[in-house]
């Protein structure tokens, strides 16, 4: 399995997504995989599990995304890999819809994101997040 210890897109990551032909709401495929220990980088000292640190950005985050018109649709741990093979799960599965590629990438930036996003970057040992974007006409 590729883990990507990344904890935020990058920059062209972002110009890329605002360039595609994405249009109308575009959802966010969550593959996070979590530290055992909570480690933050301004070395506070904690008992939290990389998890439970998540959580606590997870909390915020699920207000400030409703806030701006956006939807957490499914969130879930992952249990079985059904087809395929990889030498370690991931732990956690989430999903989130977002008006326009253009809201998904203020809301990423925003300052109170990076203000409670400390909780993100203490908790997470990899990520992958994958943009997807409804097939219009495919039933055409």
């Amino acid at each position: 399995m590729i883990v990507s210890n990344a904890v935020y897109p990058t920059q062209e990551q972002f110009s890329a997504l605002l360039e595609s032909d994405f249009t109308g709401p575009v959802c966010m495929v969550n593959l996070l995989k979590f530290k055992e220990r909570a480690e933050y980088d301004d070395g506070r000292s904690t008992d939290l599990t990389g998890a439970e640190a998540y959580g606590l950005y997870g909390e915020q985050m699920l207000r400030f995304v409703e806030s701006k018109g956006g939807e957490f649709l499914y969130s879930g741990s992952c249990a079985h890999l059904m087809i395929g093979s990889v030498d370690v799960l991931w732990d956690k599965v989430a999903i989130v819809k977002y008006p326009s590629r253009e809201e998904f990438v203020s809301i990423a930036t925003a300052p109170e994101v990076a203000g409670f996003g400390i909780h993100r970057a203490a908790g997470l040992a990899g990520q992958l997040l994958i943009a997807s974007s409804q097939d219009l006409g495919a039933d055409e």
